[in-house]
């Protein structure tokens, strides 16, 4: 036994060397960094390197100089607002050129910029608008986003709307045209002493997550926040002035928005930018723009790999891939068939203190956490043992959680930090940061951070992504809570309660979205409600949260805590040979969820979904 101990604590024990000196070099350099506001650095930029690209987009190249007369103008719009530092003001923009000089723009007086989710409509998104107190809105070019806002615009009360890709002649009353506004505001210079109050540590913007708990939640990032996740591709893969980085993923996020605007204008570099995730025009826009990074999720990389070869798969630029969620197994094959030279897999989350990152390059994990690497971790980060039915941590006879041994999975927490201890991690949701942290985990009064996530240790201590845990499951690279979607079924009068959870589907990562439910006293579930359901998700919820598969189901299961209890029909899925109560799909083609049968399955599957 004592061997074994012996054995374990220095196992890897080179990789731990390794990883120590290049933190510490590394680190060194990003801390340097860290000293001057995202805005600060961009304005440096500018005027040390103004006809150099900033950003490329359709074809189009935007300088530094014109990226700042664009944003110049947007502060000006502002100030013309009686806007100030710490205002917040909502932006619902795709990723487009206004989106990145809308947002320098803001920030360049201190403002605070909510990023929603341009995917939410109706309750949802006058829910996110609404908990950051936004003073103004300003919506993106596009009929969709347009229509959403006009749809929504009675429950936003007084809040001023402003539209882009519009002149004033074409918009309905209640909205104003910031083209309009843009065209006739000089793109004047503020000194930076109108933001000289903002410090790092305060809100640079909300980035909003579904968390477990229903409606999106606006979550604080202040500008070191920001600064520090935008540093991570030099971290991870040396990111400097000369690469071009690909963002294909949304810029509400923080991957996107950090790796994307963020991580070029700490390197001064420039982005590479696309409005939506193309499989079919991915290596041709590599290719044309000359990228050498690209920032990832998992389930781009398996649309890729499921793309037909071509020998021009590996006729690119890139040196280097960084990204979350990347499987293992098509780790290799995405690295071999595309000649990645370094596929730098990190792992976090919006709301969290810390996080892994990968800098072995060890294939499907996505960092290591040894003893001795333990030893020089200020998070602390531990996997402990849970409940598979509740997700919350096992705990001994002494009330204490309990570690994990290799191979087994465990429950991702870390230590919040002292100074944190007392900060709420989102706006207008008090009661959610408490409910993220775990007292008296090891020791009287500690506290530590759940974070939802199950992860297994190899004997080598290199960890592996497991399982999404609890009321929240991933799909289409968000996050889906299972209480704001069944909520939302619930509302139809046939419907007297539903359990939702996620099933995996082949060749797809994550997963999809599955509502048990059970009728109404009296109630039918004929073509008639079919249709209906399929109408009102189709509305109220945005396309990866809508639910895929629906099971009915004669009567909910409960816990004991009067909770529903998913996990024996999460473990059933869709399976036609298990399921015995009658199975219905998404069906887009007759617009209703149609019943299931195995061949409608397995077209079903090979969709786009």
């Amino acid at each position: 036994m004592e061997d074994d101990r012996v054995e374990s604590l220095f196992a890897g024990v080179e990789y731990d060397i390794m990883e120590l000196r290049m933190r510490e070099s590394l680190m060194q350099r990003v801390m340097h960094g860290m000293k001057t506001h995202l805005v600060d650095k961009f304005e440096a930029f500018v005027a040390k390197q103004p006809n150099k690209p900033f950003l490329i987009y359709d074809d189009m190249i935007y300088t530094y100089e014109v990226v700042d007369d664009m944003a110049c103008r947007v502060a000006n719009i502002a100030r013309s607002w009686g806007l100030k530092a710490g205002d917040c003001v909502a932006i619902l923009i795709q990723n487009e050129p206004s989106f990145v000089y809308t947002f320098l723009g803001l920030q360049k007086l201190g403002i605070v910029v909510a990023l929603v989710n341009y995917n939410l409509t109706a309750h949802s998104l006058v829910h996110s608008i609404s908990a950051v107190d936004s003073k103004a809105l300003i919506v993106g070019s596009g009929k969709e986003l347009l229509d959403a806002v006009t749809d929504v615009l009675p429950d936003l009360g007084k809040l001023p709307v402003y539209v882009q890709g519009v002149s004033q002649q074409n918009l309905p009353a209640g909205i104003t045209s910031f083209d309009d506004l843009m065209r006739d505001t000089f793109p004047i210079a503020f000194s930076p002493s109108v933001r000289s109050g903002v410090t790092l540590t305060d809100t640079c913007c909300f980035i909003f997550t579904s968390g477990t708990t229903g409606n999106p939640k606006p979550v604080f990032i202040s500008h070191l926040k920001f600064l520090r996740n935008s540093f991570f591709p030099a971290f991870l893969c040396n990111h400097n002035q000369d690469d071009v980085m690909y963002v294909v993923l949304p810029l509400y996020h923080s991957t996107g928005l950090c790796f994307g605007i963020g991580a070029t204008l700490v390197a001064g570099s420039c982005l590479a930018l696309r409005k939506k995730f193309s499989a079919r025009n991915f290596w041709t826009d590599c290719r044309k723009y000359k990228v050498t990074t690209f920032a990832y999720i998992g389930e781009l990389l398996r649309y890729l790999v499921l793309q037909p070869k071509s020998e021009l798969d590996g006729v690119h630029n890139i040196r280097a891939a960084i990204g979350a969620g990347l499987r293992l197994d098509i780790w290799n094959e995405v690295k071999e068939r595309f000649k990645i030279p370094r596929i730098a897999e990190f792992y976090g989350a919006t709301e969290a203190y810390s996080g892994f990152a990968s800098l072995t390059e060890k294939p499907g994990a996505v960092g290591r956490l040894s003893p001795l690497l333990s030893k020089f971790d200020p998070d602390k980060k531990v996997l402990v043992r849970y409940d598979v039915a509740t997700a919350a941590p096992i705990r001994n006879e002494k009330g204490c959680c309990v570690p994990v041994k290799v191979g087994e999975p465990g429950l991702l927490i870390s230590k919040v930090p002292d100074d944190l201890l007392n900060k709420k991690l989102y706006k207008a949701h008090t009661k959610e940061t408490e409910k993220k942290f775990i007292r008296n985990v090891f020791v009287p009064g500690d506290v530590y951070m759940n974070y939802g996530d199950s992860f297994v240790l190899d004997k080598e201590h290199f960890v592996y992504f497991h399982d999404r845990l609890g009321d929240t499951f991933r799909w289409k690279g968000e996050n889906v809570s299972t209480k704001e979607v069944a909520d939302e079924i619930c509302l139809l009068p046939f419907i007297e309660d539903v359990s939702m959870y996620g099933v995996p589907i082949p060749g797809h990562d994550g997963k999809a979205g599955m509502a048990a439910i059970s009728l109404s006293p009296n109630a039918r579930l004929d073509n008639k409600e079919l249709q209906e359901m399929y109408a009102h998700v189709c509305k109220e919820l945005p396309s990866y949260a809508r639910p895929l598969f629906i099971r009915h189901i004669p009567m909910q299961v409960l816990t004991g805590t009067f909770k529903n209890k998913k996990g024996d029909l999460a473990k059933e899925g869709y399976d036609l040979d298990t399921v015995k109560d009658p199975l219905y799909f998404l069906d887009h083609e007759n617009k209703a969820y149609s019943p299931l049968t195995k061949i409608k399955l397995l077209n079903f599957i090979k969709s786009k979904l």
